[in-house]
């Protein structure tokens, strides 16, 4: 039953993945009328996924979730969690409207090649942390215990955000709805990053004080 939940608890990671990316390419990619009201509405459900990040985040949290939830079943609770709620975020997303910017021709093979590279720096970072990790199949591997500093990690501290910025903001069509969404996930993101490294200085200690020495930048090299 146990092998059963943490593959259910993949499979829908896979899709809630799947189905944001859908929205993002398909749905949001409509023009019409600018609704400040309704991309206020979408701040507000971004911000409750994001909520769920910070909260399970905590070490308090964590220790409460242990206490509850058996160990093999951890990650995963946490990943059926993330999974639902983002699917909730892309079901319930009221449209914003506006177009932004429209590129065509060389400009928009070069807004396609940047998302490529987006998608990239996300595939090789995840492939470094371990993939079966991240989607609550396999909890606590030894290769997710050690700190990761090989491929992108070179370059940046955390490359998956780096990818994410390519992905989001690349759009050759920058619709209202798009706009809204790179920029509130993006927020969170630098909110969340210094809580990150702070759990991470407390997991690796010095070597992750050495780490950040020898890799200065966090998401943009030689800006950020």
């Amino acid at each position: 039953m146990t092998r059963l939940i943490v593959w259910l608890g993949g499979a829908i990671f896979v899709g809630a993945l799947s189905y944001c990316g859908y929205s993002y390419a398909f749905t949001w990619s409509h023009g019409g009328p600018f609704s400040l009201t309704n991309a206020l509405v979408d701040a507000v459900l971004f911000s409750v996924f994001a909520l769920h990040h910070s909260l399970f985040a905590r070490d308090s949290v964590k220790h409460l979730m242990s206490s509850i939830v058996p160990a093999p079943l951890l990650r995963s609770s946490y990943v059926w969690l993330a999974s639902l709620l983002l699917i909730a975020v892309c079901a319930l997303w009221q449209p914003v409207g506006g177009t932004i910017y429209g590129h065509t021709g060389g400009l928009a093979y070069a807004h396609a090649l940047l998302q490529l590279a987006g998608v990239l720096i996300i595939a090789q970072a995840v492939r470094v942390i371990d993939p079966l990790e991240l989607a609550g199949i396999r909890a606590g591997s030894p290769k997710s215990e050690t700190l990761q500093i090989t491929g992108p990690y070179r370059r940046v501290r955390h490359p998956i955000y780096s990818g994410w910025l390519l992905l989001t903001f690349g759009a050759a069509q920058m619709t209202g709805d798009r706009l809204i969404f790179a920029g509130i996930s993006t927020i969170y993101l630098l909110i969340a990053m210094p809580y990150e490294e702070r759990s991470l200085t407390l997991s690796f200690g010095a070597a992750y004080d050495d780490y950040k020495r020898r890799v200065r930048y966090r998401i943009v090299p030689y800006v950020y």
